[in-house]
């Protein structure tokens, strides 16, 4: 459902320059490959003593390197995500062009007209309808993606449960997605010439609600157990970082999601905010991954909180899409102006208003999903900075609690690049324009360098 996750985020609108649920709601310490990632910190002497010891980085130029094998593996699998990822985005728009240019979005309308009675009814079946052939649209790319996981042995999630967790997915989209796109087409309605505004208006309130209920919907697709039920030892390290950093996170707030059913990937994370904030770390990360490690990813998650990524980034997004909104409510109007007659946008009742029709509604979602395509450097940018932060945050927040930070980091940093198979030398233009992550191979080149102790110095974000 490639489309669909494009789509519906675009029309909730919180995502379409900045992505705060896909970069901030489950803040994600992987590297990012190819789409397919607070209180003052206090001070605390003496270190713990670690209970595993990082082991070093490869020895290469570079602080992070793959076997001749998985390098391989790595270049192949980047170009595929890649190609998938792009060929997803132009996809999506051809789809919605087709819809409007062969008029089946107005038989589309038409249709619902003539099986219900209600305005309110028809438009709830009407966009019920377009996320399910968009869906359906989207799954032989969706499924390409997934091949490709399985072949190179990063998914291990059954082709069966793989079509489970599609079908959970588009539920949600026609459970929440629906209504959202039927709201939104009534402001459309209601206001045809602010529409823009007040759709920006909203989105300010619904992007924290995202963030806060992220984690409600993330037992659906995974089950989580508390964390302290099977590893006490490691919640008690983890603990000392919470202390640290301040995220007031207890330990009823920490979980294992079980992620070895269906990937080899290695993840840990923080979600949430307030009552709903929490520190998810996969079975997969805690089995495979040293506790020294896992602390460092837990470190970086919480300089997402402690450096207030999460408003910043609604604050970004707002002033960004007030303009993009601004933007797209011109184009699409053109859009229909130049093409309305020909695709049919208005009906009976809106004959002066094209865009507020059904079909005309979906030229704004055109535009807003060409705009959040064009955009995506720009936040991705912006994504990469935040993570470059909480990069150096993490970093910080273990020192004293490792023996030794910088390998510690780097290590980490090799072990979730070899499980993610990403490739250690990225073209520029993949990265400028895909990752929301800087490279897995300028992050532990970082790592490895940066050590403001040195000299009796401190670090940039936390005190010693």
């Amino acid at each position: 459902m490639r489309f669909v996750r494009r789509t519906l985020p675009v029309l909730c609108l919180t995502v379409l320059l900045i992505g705060i649920p896909a970069h901030f709601c489950v803040s994600q310490a992987i590297p990012a490959q190819p789409a397919q990632t607070a209180a003052q910190p206090s001070s605390q002497s003496g270190p713990a003593p670690a209970s595993t010891a990082a082991p070093a980085p490869p020895a290469s130029a570079q602080a992070y390197s793959l076997p001749p094998d998985k390098l391989a593996q790595a270049i192949a699998l980047g170009r595929i995500s890649t190609a998938l990822d792009m060929a997803g985005a132009l996809w999506g728009l051809a789809v919605l062009w087709v819809l409007l240019a062969t008029r089946r979005a107005a038989g589309l309308a038409a249709w619902t007209e003539r099986r219900l009675h209600r305005r309110w009814l028809q438009g709830l079946l009407f966009f019920a309808v377009f996320l399910a052939v968009t869906a359906l649209a989207s799954l032989p790319l969706d499924a390409m993606g997934h091949a490709a996981s399985r072949h190179f042995g990063i998914s291990v999630q059954s082709w069966g449960s793989w079509l489970v967790d599609l079908a959970k997915g588009l539920g949600l989209s026609l459970l929440f997605g629906a209504p959202l796109l039927l709201f939104f087409n009534w402001i459309v309605r209601a206001s045809p010439r602010r529409y823009w505004f007040w759709a920006w208006l909203v989105t300010l309130p619904m992007a924290v609600f995202t963030v806060f209920s992220a984690p409600l919907l993330d037992p659906v697709f995974n089950k989580f157990e508390p964390l302290e039920l099977h590893h006490p030892a490691l919640v008690a390290r983890l603990e000392t970082v919470v202390a640290r950093t301040g995220t007031h996170i207890p330990p009823n707030r920490m979980f294992l999601m079980k992620a070895s059913r269906k990937s080899n990937g290695l993840n840990a994370y923080v979600t949430g905010i307030g009552v709903t904030k929490r520190l998810v770390l996969w079975d997969t990360a805690v089995n495979r991954l040293p506790d020294d490690e896992i602390l460092f990813i837990f470190g970086h998650e919480s300089g997402h909180y402690v450096l207030r990524h999460i408003p910043k980034g609604i604050a970004c997004m707002a002033v960004g899409t007030f303009f993009v909104f601004w933007a797209c409510a011109g184009c699409a109007g053109w859009l229909a102006h130049r093409f309305g007659a020909r695709w049919q946008l208005s009906d009976a009742q809106n004959e002066t208003a094209p865009l507020a029709s059904r079909p005309g509604f979906l030229v704004l979602l055109f535009v807003l999903s060409a705009a959040s395509f064009l955009t995506q450097p720009v936040t991705n940018a912006v994504s990469r900075y935040f993570e470059h932060q909480a990069d150096v945050y993490g970093q910080e927040a273990i020192h004293g609690l490792v023996a030794d930070p910088q390998k510690t980091a780097v290590s980490a940093f090799n072990h979730l690049g070899e499980a993610w198979l990403e490739d250690p030398s990225p073209s520029p233009f993949v990265e400028f324009w895909e990752y929301n992550h800087p490279s897995v191979e300028s992050r532990a080149n970082f790592a490895a360098r940066y050590n403001p102790w040195a000299n009796g110095g401190q670090g940039r974000f936390v005190a010693k």
